[in-house]
């Protein structure tokens, strides 16, 4: 899960008579006295932008403030930090970023969004949703202003500029919606099953623009955001139905994340959906997307083989369906929706050839239904390993949970209560503004402001916390106490969401063996480096996944070891690779949490939209 920042909600409003008063003495609304700041501060930035001026622009950011771009100045993500490093920025190939085709125009200020923050002691920001345009596209963004110490001019802290559609390619939702049928005489016409059949199935010829591997929630929504841009995208999944990558996981498996954060896109969970989705409520409801979104699905399907052509720039697909046909495809779009994380990584230890009992991955477990009254050893302290073995408790088997590092572990309670308050929560903002609050602060800003976040969290959760410790469970805190957040982008795991296993390693229900390494399996259990031995009847490896880069491997071969690595933090903040150009034309990579797919689906597809448009050029 990827939390949103409880410090980017509003906060109670400030006098900032006080904070300007040459700007703001004879109003007596903190809230309009903002407003009027903000006006000031966009129609002097929208002046520098008109005026071309790289120094003019970059003198409104603060000394160390962000600029975070996702795809208008540039087909790409990025995070600029300094006044100094945008303006080079802005005047890199001749102010190309300022040029007529590039530039942003017509800033507006959403007005009902102005807000007054304290995200940090002595910090006051005034922070605003904004839309623009440039000559080709539209976008939305946010900015967050402060009063330079220095000057007092307002200056931005931050500064967030998203894509949301090209001009002339609008998405086919709301206004833009399809009538649906063609009133009149029209001989011959077919019907809206007929035609369906033929789209679905690929009749007379036709080819998909794109192939999307995999039907979990990647693939899903990049299918469903190409779809409302009027891309032909295909999902083939090997799967005999959409939404068995979730049914086929351990029994009482159930999402930690809260149904405000999880929604799809164009379909949001119902008011009734329950706080938390059961993995196989959820599989039904992707069978429901697929249905209402219209999109093409092709189920028990492999792929066979892959070649791509640089001359053609299309990719040849060899697939056989669940009947056995074999089919070609030749999109020149392939993208890779198999989940962030790669490979079940399973790891051999010595002796194990000799172990009578049952070895599997996390991955590969159903149930401890079977090992009643029997004992058990999971090895890994992530989500999959607490659940897993508070799934032995409870149907009764002896467990211990091998702890070989440490684990970040916050409560359920403390995910609603702290980290999403008045963010994705009952009564919050609609996803769409909380997206955008949480996408529009850079990732190494989040890292700072989570800080406090999580020392907080720890409070609430110390009651929790104390007992692990005291049962000899070993905590950290993430990198620099940030909590999780950063460690789900560098390296998408280590951390535990609380759901009840807590409390059953503090009462010793689940025993802990922290810190050593195993030695060697015997024929009834595992040898640790002290020399202990645990005798066991199933031991299952929660150890995780490789890189999302080994599935492409495996799946694609030599043209996916062109690509750059995926996920991890690059230099600026913005995760590798993923959701944006791989490093080989035409292959994408499409994955992460229900959240995350939501936002990032939809400017992959408005890139494929562009690189069909010839814009990318």
């Amino acid at each position: 899960m990827a939390p949103a920042s409880v410090a980017a909600a509003p906060t109670p409003a400030h006098d900032l008579r006080s904070a300007a008063p040459t700007q703001a003495a004879a109003i007596d609304d903190p809230k309009e006295a903002a407003l009027q700041i903000i006006r000031r501060y966009v129609a002097s930035l929208q002046s520098a932008l008109d005026a071309g001026s790289a120094p003019h622009v970059a003198s409104h950011f603060s000394q160390d403030g962000y600029w975070r771009d996702l795809m208008t100045l540039e087909w790409e993500f990025r995070t600029i930090q300094g006044s100094q490093k945008i303006q080079n920025w802005l005047e890199e190939n001749n102010n190309e970023r300022l040029s007529p085709n590039k530039v942003i125009r017509n800033i507006t200020i959403e007005e009902p969004s102005v807000a007054i923050m304290n995200p940090f002691p002595g910090v006051t920001w005034l922070v605003s949703f904004f839309n623009f345009e440039t000559a080709t596209n539209r976008g939305r963004g946010c900015l967050r202003i402060q009063q330079d110490p220095t000057d007092g001019q307002w200056k931005a802290y931050t500064f967030f500029t998203g894509i949301e559609e090209l001009k002339g390619y609008e998405m086919k939702h709301g206004a833009n919606r399809k009538p649906g049928v063609d009133h009149g005489n029209n001989v011959g016409r077919k019907s809206w099953k007929t035609n369906r059949k033929e789209q679905v199935n690929y009749e007379n010829g036709r080819q998909p623009q794109v192939v999307i591997i995999g039907g979990g929630q990647a693939g899903l929504t990049a299918a469903a955001q190409l779809g409302q841009l009027e891309i032909d995208a295909l999902i083939i999944e090997r799967n005999d139905r959409i939404g068995d990558n979730w049914r086929k996981r351990y029994d009482f498996l159930v999402l930690h994340d809260p149904v405000w954060y999880d929604h799809l896109p164009y379909m949001k969970f119902p008011d009734h959906w329950p706080v938390f989705t059961p993995k196989d409520k959820l599989g039904d409801w992707f069978e429901a997307y697929v249905t209402a979104m219209e999109l093409n699905v092709w189920t028990s399907t492999k792929l066979e083989s892959s070649e791509y052509d640089e001359a053609s720039g299309k990719w040849t697909l060899k697939v056989t369906r669940g009947d056995g046909t074999q089919r070609t495809l030749t999109p020149k779009h392939l993208i890779l929706a198999t989940g962030h994380s790669g490979e079940a990584n399973i790891p051999t230890f010595k002796g194990q050839e000799k172990f009578k009992g049952k070895i599997c991955h996390s991955s590969q477990h159903t149930t401890g239904a079977d090992f009643t009254n029997k004992k058990a050893i999971v090895v890994g302290c992530c989500n999959s390993g607490h659940d897993i073995a508070q799934d032995f408790v409870e149907q009764g088997a002896d467990v211990t949970m091998v702890q070989r590092s440490s684990t970040y572990v916050m409560s359920s309670d403390s995910v609603i209560n702290i980290l999403f308050k008045d963010l994705y929560c009952e009564g919050g903002p609609p996803v769409e503004d909380a997206d955008l609050i949480f996408h529009s602060i850079p990732n190494f800003l989040h890292k700072k402001m989570h800080k406090d976040v999580t020392a907080k969290i720890a409070e609430y959760d110390k009651e929790t916390l104390d007992g692990l410790q005291k049962a000899g469970f070993k905590l950290d805190f993430g990198p620099d106490d940030s909590g999780f957040l950063m460690k789900y982008f560098s390296r998408g795991g280590g951390y535990y969401l609380d759901v009840g296993a807590s409390k059953l390693i503090a009462d010793g229900k689940i025993k802990m063996k922290q810190g050593q390494e195993i030695s060697h399996f015997t024929e009834d259990g595992i040898v640790f480096a002290d020399g202990q031995e645990i005798k066991a009847d199933i031991v299952v490896l929660a150890t995780g996944y490789k890189n999302m880069k080994t599935t492409a491997e495996k799946i694609l071969g030599k043209e996916a070891s062109k690509t750059n690595d995926v996920w991890g933090l690059d230099e600026e903040g913005e995760l590798k690779t993923i959701w944006r150009n791989s490093g080989h034309p035409g292959l994408y990579y499409m994955g992460g949490n229900l959240a995350l797919c939501r936002y990032m689906s939809k400017k992959l597809a408005l890139y494929i939209k562009a690189k069909e448009l010839g814009m990318t050029k």
